[in-house]
């Protein structure tokens, strides 16, 4: 692949010249005829882009290589599993104007393009973005600032898509602007994965432009240590210096990243990079993505093999996002072995027991004692605190 130095280091040539044929696989890559059999097969129902420096990486001689796995469609997306939704999160059902999803009491989700720089083959939004190269819906965007604004117990708002920052540099700040304006929102997040698929896009020009509007945190995608290049390293350097906080989303993928070796490797590599392990996804039940689910035991097993044995910086939490949009449950090993009035038993990575011995008066004065109240009574923890056996749940919806 032709890295001539100049054109290489544009992020809209990686765009621009992104391999969307099979015509384009074989003049750059060569792969094996299998390959492009299952090309021909997945391109039926996810298109494919995939940016000529992401495309660099690829490695035919592994055939486990994570970075084909995530790029290079299989025909193995041509087998639906009966398993299968195409909104499994049910976000377009909690979308009150198009392009917003308002789940939790105090944040929102704004899709604010349908474009990525990549197709990722494991996207759980499969069924909105691909289609078509939409960078930037003024109707649409304006529709999600008018319900934030009139919405003042939203104070976290999380840009994302598609990839925000595939938009241009105007596009994108008179978006984070506007959403900065907002009285009530305290806080911002951009979802990206151009750090991790066309690096060359955080320049010292983008995050001039946003560094106006701290603070902004970025929720990027790094899934192997493969990604973590100089180029990757370097776009993260930039953001952090700037005083954009960077954390990590990954998504647990069968034969990609599901070993504990490869974890450890990923995000202890983060860390030194300055981007903090944050959360560990398991993957999600999109149509066409089986192949990379993996059980649920298996993060608990990731999960349990890096605790003890990593700093607590470099564990993520693990994370099912529930089907049919129950949100983020975090799923993980149980170090808690038993509760009684005077004592917690537990064990430690090692299997060490202790007890933890409970002190005799549980009362204590914050100051919200109502509102905390109110809080234990809606969870598992009344059960330690009240006499009752059974939970059942009166709100059906988050937002209630």
């Amino acid at each position: 692949m032709n890295k001539d130095t100049v054109r290489w280091h544009d992020w809209k040539w990686q765009i621009r010249n992104r391999l969307t044929t099979i015509d384009d696989i074989i003049r750059e890559l060569n792969p094996p005829y299998h390959v492009i059999k299952g090309i021909r097969l997945a391109t039926q129902h996810f298109r494919m882009a995939i940016t000529p420096y992401y495309a660099s990486l690829i490695d035919f001689d592994d055939p486990y290589c994570p970075i084909k796995a995530q790029a290079i469609p299989s025909k193995k997306e041509a087998s639906f599993s009966i398993d299968d939704m195409l909104d499994p999160l049910e976000e377009d059902r909690d979308s009150p104007v198009a392009g917003l999803t308002h789940r939790y009491p105090d944040r929102v989700l704004f899709l604010v393009t349908d474009s990525c720089s990549m197709y990722c083959r494991h996207c759980t939004r499969r069924r909105l973005v691909g289609y078509k190269d939409n960078g930037f819906n003024i109707k649409k965007w304006k529709a999600g600032i008018k319900y934030i604004s009139e919405h003042k117990e939203v104070r976290d708002v999380i840009i994302s898509g598609g990839d925000p920052l595939t938009m241009t540099d105007r596009n994108i700040e008179c978006i984070v602007k506007h959403v900065r304006e907002i009285p009530h929102v305290e806080i911002i997040r951009i979802g990206t994965r151009v750090p991790v698929v066309n690096p060359m896009r955080i320049t010292h020009e983008l995050v001039t432009r946003l560094k106006k509007y701290h603070p902004i945190y970025i929720a990027t995608h790094f899934n192997h240590s493969k990604e973590i290049t100089d180029l990757s390293k370097k776009a993260c350097s930039i953001l952090v210096d700037n005083g954009f906080p960077i954390e990590n989303q990954s998504v647990l993928l069968r034969n990609v990243n599901d070993c504990p070796h490869v974890m450890r490797e990923l995000n202890q590599k983060l860390l030194s990079i300055r981007v903090r392990p944050y959360y560990l996804y398991q993957c999600d039940l999109s149509k066409g993505i089986s192949h990379f689910r993996t059980s649920i035991g298996k993060g608990i097993q990731i999960i349990e093999s890096l605790r003890g044995h990593t700093s607590g910086m470099a564990i993520p939490t693990f994370v099912v996002d529930l089907p049919g949009g129950g949100g983020k449950v975090p799923v993980m090993p149980n170090y808690m072995l038993s509760m009684s009035d005077d004592s917690t038993v537990l064990r430690n990575y090692e299997g060490t027991i202790s007890v933890y011995k409970e002190p005799h008066r549980w009362d204590s004065v914050c100051g919200h004692d109502a509102a905390c109240s109110k809080s234990i009574n809606k969870g598992p923890g009344m059960l330690l605190t009240e006499p009752h056996t059974v939970l059942e749940t009166t709100e059906r919806r988050m937002k209630d």
